[in-house]
């Protein structure tokens, strides 16, 4: 509005200058103004692009604030930063600026947190969790592979999937991974095993994780989705349709009549995929202190094994970063992988995407979080390590 009024009366200065002296002042003068305004909304882009790839402020409440983190030292910090997505990562962020303001910068060593120099092949172990988007990341796999020029191996549908396996079923797991050509990678639902434990090489391993209450929800419905019985029944044609009842049962009902299968009881063991509420499992191993639910051994162990073992443990919530740090840090496999992923996203959201999944109440939801606190726990952990391997790999050259 103001604009359109000057550059009018603007006009009619220029129309009927008194002097040609006059109507030259004039002139630069309105260049003068459309400069500064120029310039001033160009200050003010590069301000808001600024604001967008530096860490916002830290919040007095931040979850990082209590963490002693240690490492090795590093030599040449640059302190940049590149953010994981487009919207913004408020936790990567928080981290990043957590480090920054304790002076804990240099603890953020890419070479510490990089796993994949500790295989002894070149053979992806894939160890899926059920339900935290592992079809999808298959199906990146099989296309990376084609692009990077590697096999893609995955296990055969199980009438009953077995992911805790007997130590003689364990080795021959290994041998038979450990024999595939290299490079390779290999698929399947089970649990991490110990190659080392055979004396085998040890593979890359790579997994995902999901927040474990959305994951539970994800499950319920899978399970009863018309398209999972017509899929098994066409892989096994004498299996039993389930119950109707059972069917149209839905989650927030079985939660709040405690219904045995939405009953999440501490230290509770089951046997089998079944048992979708332990996604620790996956990471703590095959031994017996691994099967109890929502235990402090078995988050303990799980975690470890994270640590010392997983190259990358991706996030479903945060896939941006997931894909960013595979690319880093197991290079050989994943290279190009954000860019396959994106040209191809409309078609791999429609992998295993069940539309017959109703909303559930924040109110069970919490109700549920009571129980799933060292689950959640270890959620947290691997996002915040996933979140430490970005920020090294992109503050540092990885080596």
């Amino acid at each position: 509005m103001q604009m359109d009024l000057f550059f009018k009366s603007s006009r009619r200065m220029m129309l009927f200058p008194k002097r040609s002296t006059e109507f030259v002042a004039v002139i630069a003068i309105v260049c003068t103004l459309f400069l500064f305004l120029h310039t001033q909304s160009l200050t003010t882009r590069l301000r808001e692009m600024e604001n967008r790839l530096q860490p916002s402020a830290l919040n007095s409440g931040n979850e990082y604030s209590g963490l002693a983190m240690t490492g090795e030292s590093v030599g040449n910090n640059n302190n940049k930063f590149y953010p994981s997505n487009g919207n913004g990562n408020v936790e990567l962020e928080n981290l990043y600026k957590y480090y920054k303001s304790t002076g804990q910068m240099s603890t953020l060593n890419a070479l510490s947190l990089n796993n994949t120099r500790h295989s002894e092949n070149q053979i992806i172990f894939f160890n899926r969790v059920p339900k935290v988007g592992s079809q999808t990341f298959m199906e990146l796999l099989r296309r990376l592979s084609i692009r990077n020029n590697f096999r893609f191996h995955r296990d055969a549908i199980q009438r009953v999937e077995t992911i805790r396996l007997a130590p003689y079923q364990q080795e021959e797991l290994a041998e038979m991974v450990s024999e595939l050509s290299t490079p390779s990678v290999y698929v399947k639902h089970v649990v991490y095993t110990n190659f080392t434990k055979f004396k085998l090489p040890t593979p890359i391993y790579v997994n995902l994780v999901r927040d474990p209450i959305e994951r539970v929800i994800s499950w319920f419905y899978y399970i009863r989705a018309p398209w999972y019985y017509v899929e098994r029944k066409q892989a096994f044609p004498d299996l039993p349709l389930p119950d109707s009842h059972w069917l149209r049962k839905d989650f927030e009902t079985c939660v709040l009549r405690g219904d045995p299968e939405c009953t999440y009881t501490q230290g509770e063991s089951h046997e089998g995929i079944g048992d979708h509420r332990r996604q620790t499992l996956f990471f703590c191993g095959h031994e017996d202190e691994c099967t109890p639910f929502n235990t402090k051994g078995a988050l303990e162990k799980a975690k470890y094994n994270v640590e010392t073992q997983y190259s990358v443990v991706g996030v479903l919530e945060d896939l941006n970063t997931t894909l960013a740090v595979l690319e880093k840090y197991v290079p050989r496999f994943f290279a190009g992988a954000t860019e396959i992923y994106y040209n191809e996203i409309k078609n791999f959201n429609k992998i295993n995407k069940n539309n017959f999944k109703p909303p559930v109440s924040e109110e069970v939801k919490n109700l549920l979080r009571q129980n799933f606190s060292r689950e959640i726990e270890f959620y947290k952990f691997c996002k915040q390590r996933l979140h430490r391997q970005f920020l090294a790999a992109n503050l540092l050259d990885l080596k």
